[in-house]
């Protein structure tokens, strides 16, 4: 009978023990779902912030553990091929739940904002499509908290989560001088990552940077294409090229940044008019960085365009009446425009919008998943 219950407390034992050892496989394994492994073999040189700022802030950018169930990152929207977009309408937080908005590229996005002791000044660019932010310290954190996108409850969960990685200690000495890890280290070491994220390198920026004669640099097509852009269909009036956040911001209060550009004749989603309850701001949403835009499909705060014949399309001929519509889409007589591009010249235009392509950013190994998959 003795041996009887010996056997029996030696299995209980045995079954809570692998039950346990199960647990804890399974926590270190809801990390590494991807087989992924943190490589920081090179050591890089960046153009902002310091170096070990901006390494922090990379391995914070890509790793999953600032969501909630360890599924997603910053990174896995905001994809580096695809200049820091999606490939989707809209995007899929944490538990795989459709975002409602097209993800937005996240290059340049830094170059109006200006840093006061560590943190954003309240001047610079508007961020988000509904221009709900201008301080990039806050921005690059309120994806982590949306309960749809990484779907993190607090601060101090968020702080305990990066705690759990064995490899932050060192990672925040190098950047702060200490291993002390807190909320505004997290959020400052992200910024400083972002703010690297800079796209100059197109033919275009070469062509305009450097003053090379047009042939030099752009062929035939891509020359017309850049005359219609600048000249008959005055595109740049909205889209200021030689910018490198893609337009020009006026200040912290007035929103110019932000257009209706006749998608809907009733809004859905209302965006800046979201945010302000003013009826005349339903429908602006942010101007985007045409940088890339040949990697950044499908277009607009929807993703309702797959391709830029499209976009052009709308321009062409789609343009809808709306009460908040753009004076700049409007004929002399205030109705909609109609441009009548044709199709040589939609070839054209496209052909240059091709030459806003950075190849070296895509590829730039400083911006790069430092989790490496085996």
């Amino acid at each position: 009978m003795k041996t009887k219950k010996l056997t029996f407390y030696f299995f209980a034992s045995a079954c809570v023990l692998l039950i346990v050892v199960s647990c804890s496989k399974k926590e270190d394994l809801s990390y590494n779902t991807n087989s992924r492994t943190l490589d920081l073999s090179q050591n890089y040189s960046y153009d902002l912030g310091s170096d070990e700022l901006a390494t922090l802030g990379r391995v914070l950018f890509y790793d999953n553990t600032l969501s909630v169930n360890n599924s997603v990152s910053c990174g896995s929207c905001h994809k580096q091929s695809r200049a820091f977009a999606d490939t989707r309408a809209s995007s899929r937080g944490f538990e795989n739940v459709e975002t409602s908005r097209n993800t937005p590229p996240i290059q340049n996005i830094g170059g109006f904002s200006l840093v006061n002791m560590g943190v954003m000044s309240k001047g610079g660019q508007a961020l988000f499509w509904d221009g709900r932010e201008r301080i990039l310290q806050n921005m690059v954190m309120q994806p982590v908290f949306n309960h749809v996108e990484m779907g993190v409850k607090n601060t101090g969960d968020l702080v305990n989560r990066v705690k759990s990685r064995s490899y932050y200690p060192e990672l925040f000495s190098k950047a702060f001088d200490d291993e002390e890890i807190t909320f505004n280290r997290i959020s400052e070491a992200i910024m400083w990552f972002v703010r690297n994220i800079q796209t100059n390198h197109s033919p275009f920026d070469q062509l305009f940077r450097n003053a090379i004669v047009n042939d030099q640099v752009l062929n035939s097509q891509e020359q017309r294409g850049m005359n219609l852009f600048f000249g008959k269909y005055n595109c740049g009036s909205c889209h200021q090229l030689h910018s490198p956040t893609g337009y020009l911001p006026t200040g912290e209060t007035d929103n110019s940044e932000l257009l209706n550009i006749g998608l809907d004749q009733v809004y859905t989603d209302k965006g800046l008019g979201g945010i302000t309850g003013k009826p005349e701001d339903d429908g602006k949403f942010k101007i985007p960085n045409l940088r890339n835009i040949a990697l950044t499909a499908p277009y607009m705060h929807d993703g309702r365009f797959e391709t830029l014949e499209e976009v052009l399309d709308h321009y062409n001929n789609g343009v809808q009446d709306n009460p908040n519509l753009d004076s700049r889409l409007r004929d002399i007589s205030g109705k909609p425009q109609v441009l009548n591009i044709s199709t040589a010249e939609k070839e054209d235009i496209i052909a240059f919008l091709h030459t806003l392509t950075d190849g070296q950013m895509i590829t730039d190994p400083r911006l790069s998943d430092p989790f490496k998959k085996y």
